[in-house]
C-alpha cells in the first residue's frame, strides 16, 4: 500500500508542475490553486509512504515519477523537443525508478 501512495504522490508532484507551468504562463487564478493543491497533497503523500519505506528511495522514486511524467506531458501538451536523445535519458529515469522499487 505504501507503494501506490508514493506513486499517487508522484502523480500529484507531475500535476503540480503541469500547474505551475500553465500559471507560469496565464497568471490564472485556478492554475494557481490546481498547483498549491497538487503540491500539498502530493508532500502529504510521501510524508504518509516514507513512515513505511526508505527515505531515499521513496525521494527517488517520487522525484522519478515527477521528472519523467513532467517530461512526457511537456512533450505531449507544450511541443518540447522530442529528440531520441531525450527520450532515452527519460528511459534511463525511468528504469532506474523501477530498478529502486525492485530492489526495495
Amino acid at each position: 500500500m505504501d507503494w501506490m501512495i508514493l506513486i499517487v504522490a508522484g502523480v500529484f508532484e507531475m500535476l503540480g508542475v503541469t500547474a505551475l507551468n500553465a500559471y507560469t504562463h496565464n497568471r490564472k487564478l485556478t492554475a494557481l490553486i490546481n498547483m498549491i493543491v497538487s503540491f500539498a497533497l502530493s508532500f502529504v503523500c510521501l510524508a504518509i509512504a516514507m513512515a513505511n519505506l526508505p527515505m531515499s528511495t521513496s525521494y527517488a522514486v517520487w522525484t522519478g515519477i515527477g521528472t519523467v511524467g513532467g517530461a512526457i506531458i511537456g512533450m505531449l501538451f507544450y511541443n518540447e523537443s522530442k529528440n531520441l536523445i531525450r527520450i532515452l535519458c527519460i528511459v534511463v529515469i525511468l528504469a532506474s525508478t523501477i530498478g529502486l522499487k525492485l530492489l526495495s
